[in-house]
Formats: C-alpha cells, sequence, structure tokens
C-alpha cells in the first residue's frame, strides 16, 4: 500500500484571512525544515520559513509573517517583503528571489502539506552490478 502524500497540518479555521501563519515543522535530514501556512484572498499558501536573503525565519514573533497592511509577507529581521500569493520578493536585499514554496491542499475543513513524490533512483547504466 502507498503512503499516503498527505500530512495534516491543521484546521482551516485555524488560518484566518491575511492573520496569523500557523507554523508547523516538515520532516527532513538532517534536521526538520520550519513552515508556515496563511491564507490570503481566500486561498492558504505555504511556505519553508527562511527569508531568501538569509536564512532565518520570517517571523519574529511566533506566527507574524504578515505587514501591517496585511498585503505583504516581511522579513522581521531586515524587511524584505515578498507577494502572499507567490513568495516573490518585491523589496529588500532578495528582490527577486521567491520563498521556498509548498503545496498545500484544502479539504472538508483541514489544510495538508502534500509531500513531493520523489522519482525512484534510477541504475547508473555504467554499473557492472
Amino acid at each position: 500500500m502507498a503512503e499516503d502524500p498527505n500530512c495534516l497540518i491543521c484546521a482551516s479555521d485555524a488560518v484566518l484571512e491575511r492573520g496569523t501563519a500557523f507554523r508547523f515543522e516538515i520532516p527532513a535530514e538532517p534536521r526538520n525544515l520550519p513552515a508556515f501556512v496563511i491564507r490570503y484572498q481566500g486561498k492558504v499558501y505555504g511556505y519553508i520559513n527562511a527569508c531568501r536573503h538569509m536564512p532565518v525565519q520570517l517571523d519574529w514573533r511566533e506566527g507574524e509573517v504578515f505587514d501591517l497592511s496585511g498585503h505583504f509577507l516581511i522579513c522581521s529581521l531586515h524587511g524584505a517583503r515578498y507577494l502572499p500569493d507567490s513568495g516573490l520578493c518585491i523589496g529588500g536585499p532578495c528582490r527577486g528571489q521567491r520563498l521556498l514554496p509548498l503545496t498545500t491542499k484544502e479539504a472538508n475543513g483541514m489544510i495538508y502539506y502534500v509531500k513531493p513524490i520523489t522519482a525512484p533512483v534510477r541504475p547508473n547504466p555504467e554499473s557492472t552490478e
């Protein structure tokens, strides 16, 4: 039986429009990756919680990733501003780069992280094994 690629993050009502981000971790080696989901214009978006300028988490206070206007995600360390719906940096030292997106799914009142499907490792054609 195949492993379910969907990992429950939280209930849909835990992520309010332009509100506090819901933080979670993605299992990874050698350590888990911090991540968050937000709701913007009615849709849920997920990103790795790391600024593209320096690998620091965006939020100074847990889940506070929107600027005061609610129109941009902002890095609390140096003020890089990102579009919530694409992760594109439109201001700051990493202008033109993007936050690393996550595939999310909202169904039956819950929000899920959809794990990427990795291709099977192909044997090396030059190998004698």
